[in-house]
């Protein structure tokens, strides 16, 4: 068990009724770019099996299903995986209900294991352990986190960087900190590192685009930092999200856009 994992379910507004829908129809699936810089790390043309940590509603282990034999994706939220297993297909992928550093998966199989948008979710130095008994030798674990917000225009970025501002400071107040409070994404690499286990570790930078429009924009920002009823001691949260909203929807008007999405790959190899 973990009990920090399920603190931080139970005060993110993710086990919220409708939540998950939301998450996977907004949330991005990574790129192609970005899996290929995974693969290349990982040192075969495709992976034998990918173990996919805190996969939520399966958004990157489909993703990574086209690129490898197996993938099995991992995740203690009920509500994420019941949406993991109704909108995944593919056969050669396999949902598990358990947390990150227990998954009861075989000992050396894994030539990947990934957490995306999710290390900070859980204590890493338990996690690692797991993540190295997975692997083969010479396997490779990422922590893998696009920047938020993703690069659209500045004014539609400004308005959402005001939003997640005014996010961060009403969790601070009313008491409802996020994963990255207590593990922060920037020192996932020192986590690596210190931990040991790996023969070698770095950040790799990469990036890949996503077609967007206003709506799909919007849907994006209601997605992170947990649902809009999470805040509703923190009015200043509403009104910059409509304001936001608004912004999107005046710049971006019914048009498709471009939206770049900066990933930050924070990899041990065992």
């Amino acid at each position: 068990m973990s009990e920090f994992s399920d603190e931080l379910i139970g005060r993110s507004g993710y086990l919220s009724e409708g939540f998950a829908d939301v998450y996977d129809r907004y949330r991005p699936s990574p790129p192609a770019e970005v899996l290929d810089v995974l693969i290349l790390a990982a040192g075969v043309e495709q992976p034998t099996l990918v173990v996919d940590l805190g996969c939520g509603t399966g958004l990157a282990t489909r993703a990574l299903a086209d690129r490898a034999d197996e993938v099995v994706g991992v995740e203690p939220n009920p509500r994420m995986i019941e949406r993991a297993r109704t909108a995944t297909e593919k056969s050669n992928v396999s949902f598990i209900e358990a947390y990150a550093r227990e998954t009861g998966l075989p000992d050396g199989g894994a030539d990947l294991v990934t957490c995306w948008q999710s290390f900070h979710w859980m204590e890493p130095q338990p996690v690692l352990a797991e993540a190295v008994r997975l692997l083969r030798s010479g396997g490779v674990f990422a922590a893998c986190d696009y920047d938020v917000p993703p690069f659209v225009e500045p004014g539609v970025d400004a308005a959402f960087e005001a939003l997640g501002g005014a996010r961060r400071e009403a969790r601070q107040r009313l008491a409802l900190p996020a994963g990255a409070t207590s593990w922060p994404k920037d020192r996932h690499l020192d986590e690596i590192r210190t931990s040991g286990r790996f023969r070698y570790a770095r950040e790799l930078v990469a990036h890949g685009w996503w077609d967007t429009d206003a709506e799909r924009l919007i849907g994006l920002a209601r997605s992170i930092g947990g649902p809009r009823e999470l805040f509703e001691q923190a009015p200043e949260v509403g009104e910059l999200f409509d304001r936001a909203a608004e912004t999107a929807r005046e710049v971006l008007g019914d048009r498709t856009w471009p939206l770049l999405l900066g990933y930050r790959l924070r990899v041990g190899i065992k």
